[in-house]
């Protein structure tokens, strides 16, 4: 074989690792995360809900850049043999919102607060083969996927709060819709049926890298049928058959150069995620960089790639954007040796219809313990406005002491870096023309 003939096959098989990438997560995700025969934590089997019912501390590690200004219930759904219909409660004034991903890590529908108000449903939520009669009074929402992840979020500010946001959660529920006319609220889902070949302690990431090229191929080429590209992914899926993605053809059947070639691509595959993350990297705005265009990829594969592995799970840029920073103004990366203010004048706090908050970030991504157990602060904190209406967010190890604590919010004594969360942006800030203030040092 030319050098020009291995090159083309290990272009093709990278293409086809990272087109393939955001399913595998999506399925070994599912399968640790229904590897239970009941709801547990944020563990529940197929088509069932599990609920998240307090806010993470500096002792959670389970997952990268946590959240502290939302509870979870997250639901994996099996579509192929029927639909699931989807109940939700009243809201009343409280954000929410309830993304529905597809196999593939695209939100294909959203009903929450910016979509619908204060309720939505109920919902038949079918998948792509299903063709029954929707039963009256209710909506459709067809996913293009039998595999699917709700997850939905509701905002709260913790303490005496949560009990309310429980309720909300217990009235978020599943029914199979065979179930629905006889049993409605009535339903009782079965036990979940338990894999005992599921990892279900090696975080999903790790399980995909981990994985050669059979493995990975062979498990992708057996998701495609029921989790289908879509059309625009027609050109991909024709240059990708050339080497036998999507054809069935066995793993043993193919050629021994499209095998290595295979191989090579699966072995490689996070470091050519690694680099298109540096390629991605935009030019910071006062220090904050953001990713847009999230939720809907179209065939920007190696976008999807990247956000799956970042941040499996990303909203829609309209219901939710994130902007980073981890340096001040000045370039010079956050630490907790120095102390800052990050100044909002009255006209430029956050533009948002739902709710916003800056959390604070150790450099492993977690949580940072603080004497007064704060990770995040924002619009619904109890802030110290100055008279001429500005707000200052004090970004310090130690506390600044008197009225001001109440804008405190606490770093380590090392590095760090923030996250501005804006639920529900304004159109200036998905058009680029608001920007947040830059992070100042003041010693």
């Amino acid at each position: 074989m030319t050098a020009s003939k291995r090159s083309s096959l290990d272009d093709l098989a990278t293409q086809a690792w990272i087109f393939g990438y955001p399913l595998l997560i999506a399925a070994v995700s599912r399968d640790v995360m229904t590897a239970t025969e009941t709801p547990r934590g944020m563990k529940a089997p197929l088509n069932q809900f599990a609920y998240a019912r307090e806010t993470p501390d500096a002792s959670f590690t389970d997952v990268v850049s946590p959240n502290a200004d939302t509870l979870y219930s997250s639901a994996w759904l099996d579509l192929r043999t029927e639909p699931q219909v989807l109940t939700l409660p009243d809201f009343g004034t409280r954000y929410w919102l309830v993304p529905i991903l597809d196999a593939w890590s695209d939100v294909f529908t959203v009903p929450g607060s910016r979509t619908v108000g204060r309720t939505g449903g109920p919902y038949v939520v079918a998948g792509p083969k299903w063709n029954g009669e929707v039963p009256r009074g209710m909506t459709l929402l067809r996913s293009p996927t039998a595999m699917n992840w709700i997850v939905a979020r509701y905002a709260t500010s913790g303490g005496t709060d949560l009990a309310a946001v429980h309720t909300l959660q217990d009235g978020t529920r599943l029914t199979p819709l065979s179930q629905w006319t006889d049993n409605k609220e009535g339903y009782t889902a079965p036990l979940g049926a338990v894999d005992p070949t599921v990892d279900s302690f090696t975080p999903p990431v790790d399980q995909v890298a981990a994985m050669d090229g059979q493995a990975f191929f062979t498990a992708l080429d057996a998701l495609l049928d029921d989790n289908p590209p879509r059309p625009e992914d027609s050109e991909i899926m024709n240059q990708l058959g050339d080497i036998g993605i999507g054809s069935g053809l066995a793993w043993a059947s193919r050629p021994p150069e499209v095998r290595d070639a295979l191989d090579r691509a699966a072995r490689s595959g996070m470091d050519v995620l690694r680099k298109i993350a540096v390629d991605a990297e935009s030019s910071p705005k006062n220090g904050w960089t953001m990713h847009r265009g999230l939720g809907h990829y179209g065939t920007h594969y190696a976008q999807r790639a990247l956000i799956v592995w970042l941040g499996f799970g990303a909203n829609l840029d309209a219901d939710a954007v994130y902007p980073h920073a981890t340096t001040d103004i000045d370039g010079n990366a956050l630490t907790g040796e120095k102390n800052y203010v990050l100044h909002f004048d009255e006209d430029e706090l956050p533009p948002v219809e739902g709710f916003w908050s800056l959390t604070m970030m150790n450099e492993r991504q977690f949580f940072v313990d603080n004497p007064i157990d704060r990770y995040a602060i924002g619009d619904r904190s109890d802030f110290e406005y100055e008279d001429d209406g500005s707000l200052n967010i004090y970004i310090q190890h130690e506390s600044p002491g008197g009225e001001k604590e109440k804008n405190w919010l606490p770093s380590p004594a090392d590095g760090f870096n923030v996250f501005l969360r804006l639920y529900w942006p304004k159109a200036s800030v998905l058009s680029g023309s608001w920007t947040a203030p830059g992070i100042r040092p003041t010693n």
